[in-house]
């Protein structure tokens, strides 16, 4: 059978992909207390965290849909989720 794919369910990247919107929580990195571990990169389900060039971690936010777990998982509580303001 084959799959039916429709502009919602076909995975995109660039601008059409983006998913920031949808967030009603965003993770707030506080670099003081980021020591650059990787964890918060390594559980991120949509990529959307990388380490800068000072080992901290920042969030793309156009494409993060504020899950969560990346506050979940770090352990010196350098994220922290904050209601999405519009």
């Amino acid at each position: 059978m084959d799959m039916l794919y429709t502009p919602l369910s076909t995975p995109s990247k660039g601008s059409i992909g983006k998913t920031g919107g949808w967030r009603t929580y965003k993770p707030m990195v506080q670099e003081d207390k980021c020591v650059g571990c990787n964890l918060c990169v390594t559980i991120c389900p949509d990529n959307t965290i990388k380490l800068n060039e000072r080992k901290k971690a920042f969030v793309d936010y156009e494409y993060c849909k504020g899950c969560g777990l990346c506050a979940q998982v770090c352990p010196t509580n350098a994220i922290r989720m904050e209601r999405e303001v519009l």
